[in-house]
């Protein structure tokens, strides 16, 4: 697997996950932008979605991960920036096929419904599969279009 660059966000609720990631990450040789949140200060996760997803975007990193309480917020207010393609994870067979299927951009997790080792195997399997193209960039295309159709 090539060094990647990865931006990370989380909210109160997610901050100690995303700091295990953050580790892990590391230590499989991928280069991390931390977007915070680092205490248990209540923040409001919109803000941390938009940092990582607009990295993504715009470039600075080539792909994001995301964690609050259930992951569900921070994947709807990723996916509000071009370009996104966020989906909140709980198993290694959906981070699988969010790769293979949907070239998924932006991984989100919740730190209240998954314990560590899950999350972690779901990050390494999300990291490691690659997506598939064929039929697929169709699909991952006409998807950029209603996109588009809509902005």
């Amino acid at each position: 697997m090539e060094c990647m660059k990865l931006a990370l966000g989380a909210d109160h609720a997610g901050y100690l996950l995303k700091d295990r990631i953050r580790q892990y990450v590391m230590e499989r040789g991928h280069l991390v932008l931390d977007e915070g949140t680092n205490t248990s200060d209540s923040v409001d996760y919109p803000d941390f979605a938009q940092r990582v997803a607009e990295d993504v975007s715009a470039g600075r990193a080539e792909r994001g991960i995301l964690v609050c309480g259930s992951g569900i917020g921070m994947a709807i207010a990723a996916n509000k920036v071009p370009g996104i393609r966020a989906a909140n994870i709980s198993s290694a067979y959906e981070a699988q096929m969010s790769r293979e299927h949907n070239d998924l951009n932006v991984l989100t997790m919740g730190a209240r419904i998954l314990d560590e080792a899950d999350a972690m195997h779901i990050v390494q399997i999300w990291l490691d599969t690659p997506f598939s193209g064929g039929r697929h960039t169709g699909r991952i295309t006409k998807i950029a279009e209603i996109e588009k159709a809509r902005t």
